[in-house]
């Protein structure tokens, strides 16, 4: 078997649209066998926030297919649009449970598989929301700036066990998620602003987002641990500025 996963296992959630359904069918082109995971479309029924449940996935993909190398820890949700003033607890435990814990438990389970293994790589799903205000309702904003933490403190905390642990903090993309985004510029045809905030000037796709999850989940990056690595077309390069006043015109 070749490719750049050859052998090894992956869990990947949230596989059943998306930034994970594409980055299933990726790990699976480059030679893994996968396990996608999702509460529906996927290979296995999973609550990613759910303790027994993903505790469950990980103990069954090691039973069945005999270890465990990569976790993308990807599921996640939007949940409201409503601002710290109006929105409530259950809204903001909702979002925290699914986007936030769901990567700690992947984490908490999965890491001392991969350690028995000589090593491996968790990813996990972030977004440019958790760096800064403006790209994302407030709640996910908090979740994913979590998720950007929390894969430091793992890293340095699995110190000495050649299991690293990543986040991919995706921009604009084109998923289920942000299908209300897309229907709605292309309804009022304007398609073509989607994205003009970034110096791309475009929205992304999940094989972009795949294609840097394959690079954190390979050995490819084995030097890269504890990192956010950024995949959003330049939008966090920058403060928000005018370009022609500051002279950053189009060429």
């Amino acid at each position: 078997m070749t490719g750049r996963l050859a052998g090894k296992i992956a869990i990947v959630t949230g596989a059943g649209s998306g930034i994970g359904k594409a980055s299933a069918a990726l790990f699976r082109d480059e030679g893994a066998t996968v396990v996608g995971a999702d509460i529906k479309g996927a290979d296995v029924t999973c609550d990613a926030g759910d303790e027994a449940q993903v505790a469950a996935l990980i103990a069954n993909t090691v039973a069945d297919h005999g270890g465990l190398d990569i976790v993308f820890a990807n599921a996640g949700i939007s949940g409201g649009l409503d601002s710290v003033l109006d929105a409530t607890v259950a809204e903001w435990s909702e979002v925290l449970r699914v986007n936030l814990i769901g990567p700690f438990l992947a984490i908490k389970h999965a890491a001392p598989h991969l350690k028995a293994r000589g090593g491996g790589s968790i990813v996990c799903t972030a977004s440019v929301a958790g760096l800064r205000s403006g790209a994302g309702p407030a709640a996910y904003s908090a979740s994913k700036a979590g998720v950007i933490n929390l894969v430091k403190v793992a890293a340095q905390q699995l110190s000495g066990s050649n299991v690293r642990v990543n986040a991919i903090c995706p921009g604009l993309i084109e998923t289920g998620m942000t299908t209300m985004v897309y229907d709605h510029a292309r309804a009022k045809g304007v398609e073509d602003k989607i994205g003009h905030l970034n110096p791309l000037r475009r929205g992304g796709i999940p094989a972009e987002i795949a294609a840097a999850a394959l690079f954190l989940a390979s050995d490819e990056s084995s030097y890269v641990n504890g990192e956010a690595l950024v995949v959003d077309g330049g939008l966090a390069s920058s403060h928000p500025f005018n370009r022609q006043t500051y002279g950053r015109t189009a060429l």
